[in-house]
């Protein structure tokens, strides 16, 4: 009987059917767009920004680059390479936060690998919420993680690190205002103070939202919970840490002449990773280096660029080097499992 009326409906309302098929067709034309307009952004974005690059940087050629990495001195290369370690250690805290939140327990090896992985290979596609969440999936669900517990598990990941950046900026911007300056050409020092205790309002908030126990957040079919207050204290532990060691990497490996400090580098990377992220140019490609740029312009740009080059080898080649090879061995392993 099921069988004979839907096929009856089908003959009574062949309209209907018409307008379900065109709303299919749509649907999927939408989601094509969608997918293909972030890495038309992203794209656009480098191309645009590697020629305010190649503008910047006009009658410096490759041999004072070279000249400027061979400058470094060998304690300005030690404590680079130590600054990345400790930045992929504390990214790698990013999913043991999530993990504990969602009461998923998985080895501390497979986790800290999974987490290196995730973040060297998204670091350099670009769009790291998405592309780390496939990655995180293909390997979270070897260990009976569900979508939903990867989708929870890539959220409280994210909401770290947004909760980490602006809790960083908003001391950045409070005890030191005069970096927006450095962007913006014209002092701002009170504007940029409130938009400082803003951010640290907005930390404030989401702890104590945490402390009440307020209502999840609903997204969709997910339900995305406050993290009780250890997890919290943990996000703002290990993220900012994160942040401080990757702006690290470039400071030591900075020419000393001119140098502004630790707390000024800290800031104009701050600008100059947030610009990168929302390009969504793969490894931010040019929009990092003409950001930076811009922020130390008091500075010689051949030791500026060779710093911003020690970056990307500590914090991005190197890094998706040892990736891929992590995964080649993820993925070696997985066949001879099936093939046994």
């Amino acid at each position: 009987m099921a069988g004979i009326n839907h096929s009856k409906s089908r003959a009574v309302f062949p309209d209907a059917n018409r307008k379900g098929n065109g709303a299919a067709t749509h649907d999927r034309h939408a989601m094509n767009w969608r997918r293909y307009f972030w890495p038309v952004v992203g794209v656009a974005a480098v191309v645009f920004s590697l020629w305010l690059l190649l503008h910047e940087l006009r009658g410096i050629s490759l041999d004072d680059v070279w000249d400027g990495i061979v400058a470094i001195p060998a304690r300005g290369w030690v404590l680079a390479a130590l600054s990345s370690v400790i930045a992929y250690a504390s990214l790698a805290g990013y999913d043991h936060i999530a993990l504990l939140h969602i009461g998923k327990r998985v080895s501390w090896l497979f986790v800290t690998l999974c987490s290196f992985t995730t973040y060297a290979l998204s670091h350099n596609i670009g769009g790291s919420v998405f592309s780390g969440a496939v990655i995180r999936y293909r390997a979270y669900g070897t260990k009976g993680l569900t979508g939903q517990d990867v989708g929870i598990l890539v959220a409280i990941c994210w909401i770290t690190f947004v909760l980490s950046t602006v809790l960083v900026s908003g001391l950045v911007l409070v005890l030191a205002p005069e970096i927006v300056d450095r962007f913006s050409g014209t002092p701002h020092h009170r504007l940029s103070q409130a938009a400082g205790l803003a951010m640290l309002l907005a930390v404030a908030a989401y702890i104590f939202g945490s402390w009440l126990h307020l209502r999840p957040l609903k997204v969709g079919s997910f339900q995305i919970h406050y993290p009780a207050l250890p997890i919290v204290a943990r996000q703002l532990l290990i993220g900012p840490v994160e942040l401080l060691a990757a702006a690290a990497i470039i400071f030591f490996a900075l020419p000393a002449a001119g140098n502004p400090g630790y707390f000024v580098v800290l800031g104009v990377f701050l600008v100059s990773f947030s610009v990168a992220q929302i390009s969504h140019a793969p490894g931010g490609l040019g929009v990092f280096e003409v950001v930076f740029l811009t922020g130390l312009s008091h500075m010689d740009p051949v030791g500026v660029l060779a710093a911003l080059l020690v970056f990307r080898l500590f914090y991005l080649i190197i890094p998706l080097v040892m990736a891929l090879g992590v995964v080649l061995y993820f993925e070696h392993s997985q066949l001879g499992r099936r093939e046994s």
